[in-house]
């Protein structure tokens, strides 16, 4: 199973601006198009609580949402069998599992430790990074509270508008 993660980041590495987390006030259109592009095109996506409740996604028989939680039964009102799952299964159990069912590809979107777990596990197989050319100087890494020492090859890169915003596809070098 290919596990990608997906970003969007100020040239200062920033994926929040001072905090906030909603990325949408900041990326450009060109980003929001293409993180809409490749939902639409995920059947199985993973996120953290906290990108769940910033957004508040809603059940849909095109995904399969899996919102990573330290309290699962706090969410029990809005499981829907099939579409969205509340679990407290580590990163290893929880790509375990559905590789184990077949699953081809998982996408890891949302906050910081979210990434960092599954980075530090080494179940990251693809980084897709968009850069928007801005800096904030205080906000939040995608990687955080954690000694990582992953090497990336550029296997894509595309300038999408006149202030050049990258979209960017890093392949992860397995050591």
């Amino acid at each position: 199973m290919k596990t990608i993660l997906i970003f969007v980041s100020t040239l200062d590495g920033k994926v929040t601006k001072w905090g906030e987390p909603h990325v949408s006030l900041w990326s450009s259109h060109q980003d929001q198009d293409y993180y809409k592009m490749i939902w639409d095109e995920s059947q199985l996506i993973v996120m953290g609580s906290n990108s769940f409740n910033a957004e508040k996604f809603k059940p849909s028989a095109n995904h399969r949402i899996i919102v990573m939680t330290g309290h699962p039964d706090k969410y029990k009102s809005l499981e829907a069998p099939g579409q969205i799952e509340f679990t407290n299964e580590t990163p290893v159990e929880l790509s375990s599992r559905f590789a184990s069912k077949g699953q081809q590809q998982m996408l890891v979107i949302g906050g910081p430790h979210i990434a960092t777990s599954f980075l530090k596990e080494q179940l990251i197989d693809e980084l897709w990074l968009t850069f928007e050319p801005k800096i904030f100087g205080l906000g939040d890494n995608f990687a955080t509270g954690a000694k990582l020492d992953i090497n990336l090859r550029l296997i894509h890169h595309e300038r999408v508008n006149d202030q050049g915003t990258l979209i960017t596809k890093y392949a992860v070098l397995k050591k």
